[in-house]
């Protein structure tokens, strides 16, 4: 995450130390191919945003292209803690409310960044430790996530509290020495603030299979299992001259978690492989079902924080690149929807106009089970739904994620979140829930 850049290229250079893509781009030729990256993102219910500063939202070039190409928008600085909260108990927004105004004006999702980090705290909180900087984090989340409440698609809850290394342990840091529990209380702080919002971990170097992308994976299972609120998981992705071989799979391994995947602040290394990589890692995305979108980390290369690296889609003069084709061409290949975002399917078999159906997928082990629940609209589209199922006796939800459900046991209910009550006709969302015990078998969906 920038702005610090202390060794962090160095990191990077290690990062790279994967396999070269050294395959062609292949060219999309297709008569209804979309144009901009936004509008191909989201043909397959996918977003692809930008990470944006509000000092630079008067320039022109900047915001014509952050207007005509991206469907989301993440604010670099401006709801960092140093930003929100310089002194202690006192928070502003000014910042943040104009990158979050800038997305409504879009209606692009806006994505929170970040919560909690060990960089670009006040001063004030550097000077803490102890029970007493535990519990400023944790009024800070609360405070923040509170004043967005219902406006964020997704917070970076916690930003890069893993260690580089071989050995897949925590970062040392303020925070970490409050206790290994912090950011288990930072996720149930945001989730008890902002219900409806998606809470994802964030961290650099994580891109393939490795000691730190092990570490982060283990705590994310760790908290699935314990019903620990955490929806999503983001790799920066901040790429040298090559892209790790298992890139793909490493996605894949967090998705069957049963959390979405995100790539959240892409940028590659200019260099005769640069559009390779972005489209790498953009096919990457569109394959793994659970993987919501991308960001890329700035417009032009002028914008970039990796001075003369050239890493973005758009030069100085905000000029499409080589990089910013291959993305469009793979984003118009398709592949596997999204499904935690409404998309459009075929309507064979769908329920009446009007109304919606529900149907479960079980992945059960001795003692407990994830269910994934889809919903489909018939014939006409959905505004709102409620999934109504009952659990065997003994079981019990212990966690939720893309819908807020009601009781634990027995005869339950789910109803929309903000972000997926809205489904046209003859398309699909999903959501779901881990419990205890056995899991449920049918479901019914309540329309409206």
């Amino acid at each position: 995450m920038p702005i610090p850049r202390h060794g962090r290229l160095a990191l990077l250079a290690t990062a790279a130390a994967g396999v070269v893509v050294a395959a062609s781009v292949a060219v999309i030729g297709t008569a209804d191919a979309a144009s901009t990256l936004g509008a191909s993102a989201a043909q397959t219910g996918r977003y692809f945003g930008a990470a944006i500063a509000a000092g630079k939202l008067g320039d022109s070039t900047y915001t014509g292209i952050l207007n005509r190409e991206f469907n989301a928008v993440t604010p670099e600085n401006e709801m960092k803690w140093d930003a929100t909260e310089p002194s202690q108990g006192r928070f502003t927004y000014t910042n943040g409310d104009r990158i979050l105004n800038q997305g409504i004006s879009m209606g692009a999702k806006i994505r929170g960044h970040a919560l909690l980090w060990h960089q670009q705290q006040p001063s004030w909180a550097q000077g803490l430790s102890g029970s007493a900087l535990r519990n400023a984090a944790i009024n800070h989340v609360t405070q923040v996530a509170t004043h967005y409440k219902g406006k964020i698609y997704a917070w970076d809850v916690v930003n890069e509290a893993f260690a580089d290394g071989g050995s897949g342990g925590r970062r040392d840091s303020n925070l970490q020495r409050t206790g290994n529990d912090w950011i288990e209380a930072a996720f149930r702080a945001a989730r008890a603030a902002d219900p409806n919002a998606k809470l994802c971990y964030n961290d650099y170097n994580t891109d393939g299979v490795n000691a730190k992308s092990t570490g982060v994976y283990n705590m994310v299972r760790d908290f699935k299992s314990r019903g620990v609120p955490i929806d999503c998981v983001g790799f920066q992705s901040h790429l040298g001259t090559s892209i790790p071989g298992d890139y793909q799979a490493n996605l894949q391994r967090f998705a069957d978690l049963g959390v979405e995947v995100q790539i959240t602040e892409l940028d590659v290394a200019q260099g005769g492989n640069q559009a390779n990589i972005y489209a790498a890692v953009t096919r990457a995305c569109v394959a793994v079902s659970r993987c919501g979108g991308i960001t890329v980390w700035g417009i032009r290369d002028s914008d970039s924080w990796r001075t003369g690296e050239n890493p973005l889609l758009f030069d100085s003069s905000g000029n499409k690149k080589a990089a910013y084709t291959s993305v469009l061409n793979a984003l118009n290949a398709g592949g596997p929807t999204n499904p935690t975002t409404p998309v459009t399917t075929t309507p064979t078999g769908n329920p009446p106009s009007g109304a919606c159906a529900a149907s479960v997928s079980l992945n059960s082990w001795n003692g407990g089970f994830v269910a994934t629940v889809r919903v489909t609209a018939g014939s006409a589209a959905v505004n709102g739904w409620t999934v109504s199922l009952a659990l065997p006796s003994g079981s019990a939800v212990t966690s939720t994620w893309n819908a807020t459900g009601s009781g634990s046991t027995g005869t339950i209910s789910f109803r929309n979140v903000s972000y997926n009550g809205q489904i046209p006709a003859g398309g699909y969302t999903e959501f779901g829930f881990q419990g205890t015990g056995a899991g449920p078998g049918t479901a019914s969906c309540t329309a409206g």
